[in-house]
């Protein structure tokens, strides 16, 4: 299969025209069957059959990703159903070992009086995209879970790769560093651009912004990555995001729709890029931007 390519088929099939260890990263985001109005796929089936559906998929990722690559799948819930991003996961550890969990937070609220005297924070803050429920029994969901998962649980991270900097430097020489950034940690702030207009209607329904995937190559690795694969890939975040960092990537999405607007957004990164795959990794199957025109 060509690569730099999302192919409008089911990712079963997709993945099985794959060779056998040859994926460096997976990042992915499979439909949560939560009741979510995709145009094709029917996001109800029984907790069974769900499940069973999900190890067949990830029978196929285990097979094809390298034996010291990384497997990140993101996973949300409802308030009614909190139990189905750990069933997920627990089908998933059957086959991986999950080596982080890391909290995709989306809206979060810190007030001053919390923090003290603490270096940059002079009032109360809140930001992210607050969604509320209309319940008197449940809170508002401000995060989702991101499972990475590795074959031995021993794949070594370019944890500084997504680092921040030290707020009190002090810290700098007290804990023997050489460079003022630290390790982020498994809490990642990670805003996405929101709808309010009427007039204009969200692509998808369920899609994490390109910054997410970005940060979970440069997690793993850049230089050891050249092969990114996603195969639920929607409206093409992944495809952006490997399009940023200068990396190859295949993605498989099933409805025609989702994959005309991942091929509109993939044409602008890369004509805003000015790119054309000039810093992507040397590979005979590189394809043109004719191709997703």
């Amino acid at each position: 299969m060509e690569i730099n390519k999302i192919y409008c088929m089911d990712c079963l099939e997709g993945m099985k025209q794959l060779k056998d260890k040859s994926i460096d990263v997976v990042i992915t985001s499979p439909p949560y069957n939560i009741g979510i109005r995709y145009n094709k796929y029917s996001d109800n089936l029984s907790r069974e059959d769900y499940l069973n559906w999900i190890e067949e998929v990830v029978g196929e990722i285990k097979r094809v990703l390298k034996d010291d690559g990384s497997f990140f799948i993101n996973v949300g819930y409802t308030a009614k159903d909190p139990w189905i991003a750990f069933d997920v996961a627990n089908v998933i550890r059957k086959h991986f070992k999950l080596q982080n969990t890391i909290h995709w937070i989306k809206s979060i609220a810190i007030q001053k009086e919390d923090v003290g005297d603490y270096p940059n924070i002079i009032g109360d803050i809140a930001v992210g995209h607050y969604k509320p429920i209309n319940s008197d029994r449940f809170l508002s969901i401000m995060h989702e879970y991101i499972f990475h998962f590795t074959k031995n649980g021993n794949v070594k991270l370019d944890k500084l790769a997504i680092g921040v900097p030290y707020q009190d430097k002090s810290n700098i020489k007290r804990f023997n560093r050489k460079g003022d950034l630290r390790d982020r940690g498994n809490t990642w702030f990670i805003p996405y651009e929101t709808i309010q207009s009427k007039e204009k209607e969200r692509p998808h329904p369920a899609t994490f912004p390109p910054k997410l995937p970005e940060m979970c190559i440069k997690l793993h690795g850049i230089k050891k990555t050249n092969l990114v694969l996603d195969p639920f890939i929607g409206i093409g975040s992944t495809a952006v995001a490997c399009i940023r960092l200068g990396v190859n990537y295949i993605g498989f999405e099933i409805d025609e729709y989702y994959c005309r607007v991942a091929e509109e957004r993939i044409k602008k990164e890369l004509l805003k890029t000015d790119r054309k795959f000039d810093n992507v990794k040397e590979n005979k199957n590189i394809i043109t931007l004719d191709a997703f025109i």
